[in-house]
């Protein structure tokens, strides 16, 4: 982006991430009359402006304090929040997932508090433009303001759109000239259709989604449109270890489960993908969007009668062997 590089010398303005005693962390902005009071006592931001990245400063009480600038992973995991951020390692799959790329036109909905923003302004570097689209307006603000502080400045390659995608999508963008959509909202399904008209051929579009519900819906919900390759989905679980010396074990905490992603790329104009071959659901979405949970509709395979009894046979078999082996361990200890 066109804000300062991150790194040098610290200067007035920047963002410092300060770890202090028992590893508590806290970020500042520094000035140069400013100072960080804590009950361990005072440090002077003075004396880390001019300091290389990675120093240490002392503070009024003796304790030092690990100076460092921010990664974009720890900004957006300490920013301030109006709705719940992606998680570095959502976003993260995110940008490989859609191949966020150097000049990529991107449509990003909702923006939430701005952590993906972040990480789609980064991916799509100086020629490539983002427009996010947000209906609350309080989150849009929120996110920003996080913007500007991450780069010192709001990227002149991003603009937010208070409204409705659904309404609004069409009058920033012509049909056929966005390459990566990524959603991140409540009912992607909604959208699909616009989205579809926006996508230039081959263009991806990737969901955030937090639920196994919403994730089956917008993956029947675009296959129904006839007008995307068949939907991959995933998730992300990242572990952390612990390692010190020969102890070395994984963490007792972990981010697992945060939401699912759902990928699929647009089709040229009437091309029809070769029909993959998978079992046939026996329910689908009606008008009257009521879900049907049938066994073959979750995916249970069904068993004809004959297998069932022949499973029965199986199961009695394996029984008598169990009773005869313990009617002789019995007669074993009787004879002993």
């Amino acid at each position: 982006m066109s804000a300062a590089r991150p790194s040098g010398p610290f200067r007035e303005g920047d963002r410092v991430q300060l770890t202090g005693p028992k590893g508590r962390l806290h970020t500042i902005t520094l000035r140069a009359d400013g100072e960080l009071h804590t009950h361990h006592g005072v440090l002077r931001h003075a004396d880390l402006i001019g300091q290389p990245d990675g120093s240490v400063a002392t503070n009024s009480s003796g304790h030092d304090y690990l100076a460092l600038r921010p990664l974009l992973r720890d900004f957006a995991m300490s920013m301030p929040r109006g709705a719940a951020i992606v998680y570095p390692k959502d976003a993260a799959q995110i940008v490989m997932q859609a191949d966020i790329f150097p000049g990529a036109v991107v449509v990003e909905a909702g923006v939430g508090s701005g952590a993906l923003s972040l990480a789609l302004l980064r991916a799509i570097g100086s020629e490539g433009t983002l427009t996010s689209f947000e209906r609350r307006e309080d989150f849009a603000e929120v996110a920003k303001a996080n913007v500007e502080t991450f780069f010192g400045e709001t990227p002149a390659t991003w603009q937010v759109v208070v409204g409705d995608l659904a309404e609004e999508l069409g009058a920033h963008h012509p049909a056929g000239t966005v390459d990566r959509v990524v959603l991140d909202m409540l009912a992607p399904w909604e959208c699909m259709d616009v989205v579809a008209e926006a996508l230039t051929p081959g263009g991806v579009v990737i969901c955030y989604i937090a639920t196994a519900t919403q994730l089956s819906r917008v993956a029947e919900y675009i296959r129904g449109t006839g007008l995307f390759t068949d939907p991959d989905a995933s998730e992300t679980m990242v572990r952390g270890w612990h390692v010190e010396g020969l102890a070395v074990r994984p963490d007792h905490r972990m981010v697992a489960h945060t939401g699912f992603l759902l990928t699929a790329r647009r089709l040229a104009p009437g091309a029809v993908p070769p029909e993959v071959r998978r079992r046939a659901s026996k329910s689908s979405y009606g008008d009257e969007d009521v879900e049907l949970w049938t066994p073959g509709a979750v995916g249970d395979r069904e068993i004809t009668d004959k297998n069932l009894r022949k499973r029965v046979r199986e199961a009695q078999k394996a029984a008598g062997g169990a009773r005869v082996a313990a009617a002789s361990r019995e007669g074993e200890r009787a004879s002993e």
